[in-house]
């Protein structure tokens, strides 16, 4: 997974340390090779790739990010996708948990 969102290093490596599961299926990842859907993916929680910060810069499922796209967490939970996998505000990892009293 190549870093092309200008994410510091040490940053990188922290999320990486964090984020050992999807922060939002909460499913184990997997190599690309093995299945795409599955890898980690880059994931601005909110969408704006200038705010590179601990509390914005998770790694998610590339499915999860592609279901995701430029919708705002409080309406991407509200999707069927979310409900078919039982995705909710309760189910999701710390950081998006605490995104989501932000948002």
């Amino acid at each position: 997974m190549a870093n092309n969102w200008k994410i510091p290093p040490w940053l990188e490596k922290e999320v990486r340390e964090r984020d050992l599961s999807c922060v939002y299926c909460r499913s184990e990842f997997t190599l690309t090779k093995v299945s795409k859907k599955s890898a980690p993916s880059w994931e601005h929680i909110i969408n704006d790739a200038r705010i590179i910060t601990r509390e914005n810069i998770a790694l998610c499922c590339c499915s999860c990010n592609a279901s995701k796209g430029q919708k705002s967490l409080s309406v991407w939970l509200q999707t069927n996708y979310c409900k078919e996998r039982d995705i909710t505000k309760n189910t999701v990892a710390s950081v998006i948990k605490k995104a989501i009293q932000n948002d």
